[in-house]
């Protein structure tokens, strides 16, 4: 079992910004690719970003692009995601996830694929 714990959520006006930390625990890290996903309130839980084991290779739903950034630190067994230049429809129950590798610059946008995940942390951003 891989366990994970998500912190940095909380409440920013908009534009402001916010780094969302994962940490990860119980497997080894580096056979992991892993994500972000978010939550609102009435919808479904959707695709962020994702990273790849190395942290070399990203990819961002459109609605974040340019504005978010995900990273790693293996060392640490964490996951991060800088958020700037936040909007009132970021708000959200954001989770991190993980998912077992299967090449080397694996990444994964579908929710479906990951085998573990955080509880969520809040962010909320007032407009």
């Amino acid at each position: 079992q891989m366990q994970l714990v998500e912190s940095g959520g909380g409440l920013v006006q908009a534009g402001g910004s916010l780094r969302l930390s994962c940490a990860a625990s119980g497997h080894a890290f580096i056979n992991f690719a892993m994500g972000w996903f978010r939550q609102a309130p009435g919808k479904e839980r959707e695709f962020v970003a994702t990273v790849s084991w190395n942290g070399l290779n990203t990819y961002y739903s459109d609605s974040v692009k340019g504005r978010f950034t995900i990273s790693r630190d293996n060392a640490a067994n964490t996951v991060y995601l800088q958020m700037d230049s936040l909007k009132p429809e970021d708000a959200a129950v954001y989770y991190c996830a993980a998912v077992r590798i299967t090449s080397y610059s694996y990444i994964e946008i579908k929710e479906s694929s990951y085998e573990y995940w955080g509880q969520g942390t809040q962010v909320t951003v007032s407009s």
